[in-house]
Formats: structure tokens, C-alpha cells, sequence
């Protein structure tokens, strides 16, 4: 089995954003791919940060008298 996985995945932007994700491909020199692969690895650290559903849930539960 190959080190890199190359399945595919269909992903859908809004109009603005895929706009964006084009100029700077062309920019770059780079494909569409490779422009969401690096904003992904780049942005994945702030992302993992964010509250997950469950978390958000959990705090609007709590009663806040008992705080």
C-alpha cells in the first residue's frame, strides 16, 4: 500500500470562497488541492482549539447557580 492515500473527495465552497482559492492557486503557481491542503495543515491547530458540539451542549446544561 502506498504512503500517500489518493482517494478522492468531492468538496463544495461558496462561490466567494472557491474565487479566492483559484487566484491564489494561480498565484502560486499550484493546484486547487494543493491550495486547500496547506490551509488545512495550517489552520488544522486553530480548529482543534474550537469548542466541539458536545462541549457546547455540555456548558448551556449546567445550571449556572451551581457555579
Amino acid at each position: 500500500m502506498s504512503a500517500t492515500d489518493k482517494r478522492k473527495q468531492s468538496l463544495y465552497f461558496p462561490e466567494t470562497m472557491l474565487q479566492e482559492i483559484q487566484k491564489e492557486a494561480a498565484r502560486l503557481d499550484r493546484s486547487l488541492s494543493w491550495i486547500v491542503q496547506r490551509c488545512v495543515k495550517i489552520g488544522l491547530p486553530d480548529i482543534r482549539r474550537l469548542p466541539s458540539v458536545n462541549d457546547v451542549n455540555d456548558a448551556a446544561d449546567e445550571d449556572p447557580d451551581e457555579a
